[in-house]
């Protein structure tokens, strides 16, 4: 059987699921799932880059990924943020039981991958966690830094595949950059958002790095 016979026949079989009323089929599209929060445009990005403290990074002392609280936060109706991050970003997507998303299709931004396995999908923290500690997020509350982590409202959570997510670690734009070039200013907006608003600073090369980005915005 060829891969496409495959993917016809998964399709198939999703499709019965959903008609024998096993799995729910979510369009995020048309259900109450936002899109995700857009970046700002490259002018007002460039504006908040130039308003961010520039300093060296922190140290590392004290920092634990349980300091930004313990896996997901749940976000109502048996849904933690993970789930709903994969509703909002997925085409197709099919929710069983207990909010558990078992199939649906994703696009990942940072390598250009299309992909249909939700265990083969990560929920990137564009910026990273250990990056907030070292800019600013030491000084928080840990109820500050599970808020953070679960950030719905700011572009900080995307779906991406787990290849890319696990190559960027926690690495900033100086040394690490999404491998598709063409998405490095929708980046570089998102990264600026989210530290405006968080108010971490960034470093030298960081804002280099950023600056850099911005310039490929049309």
């Amino acid at each position: 059987m060829t891969g496409r016979s495959l993917a016809r026949s998964a399709a198939a079989a999703v499709g019965l699921l959903v008609a024998l009323g096993g799995l729910t089929a979510c369009d995020p599209l048309e259900s109450d799932m936002s899109a995700q929060p857009p970046a700002v445009e490259a002018g007002e990005a460039s504006a908040q880059l130039d308003g961010l403290t520039v300093a060296e990074w922190a140290p590392m002392t004290g920092y634990s990924r349980d300091r930004f609280g313990e896996g997901w936060q749940s976000q109502g109706d048996s849904c933690d943020t993970r789930e709903r991050v994969l509703q909002r970003d997925g085409q197709g997507v099919v929710v069983g039981d207990g909010c558990r998303v078992t199939a649906g299709t994703w696009f990942s931004v940072y390598d250009g991958v299309t992909l249909t396995d939700p265990g083969e999908v990560d929920i990137d923290h564009v910026v990273p966690l250990a990056n907030a500690w070292r800019t600013g997020a030491a000084a928080w509350t840990d109820e500050q830094r599970r808020a953070f982590a679960n950030d719905l409202q700011r572009p900080q959570l995307i779906a991406v595949s787990s290849t890319s997510n696990r190559s960027k670690g926690d690495q900033d734009p100086s040394q690490w950059k999404p491998p598709r070039q063409e998405y490095w200013c929708t980046y570089a907006q998102s990264w600026i958002a989210v530290k405006a608003h968080w108010g971490l600073s960034v470093t030298a090369d960081e804002k280099a790095a950023l600056t850099e980005m911005l310039g490929t915005c049309s």
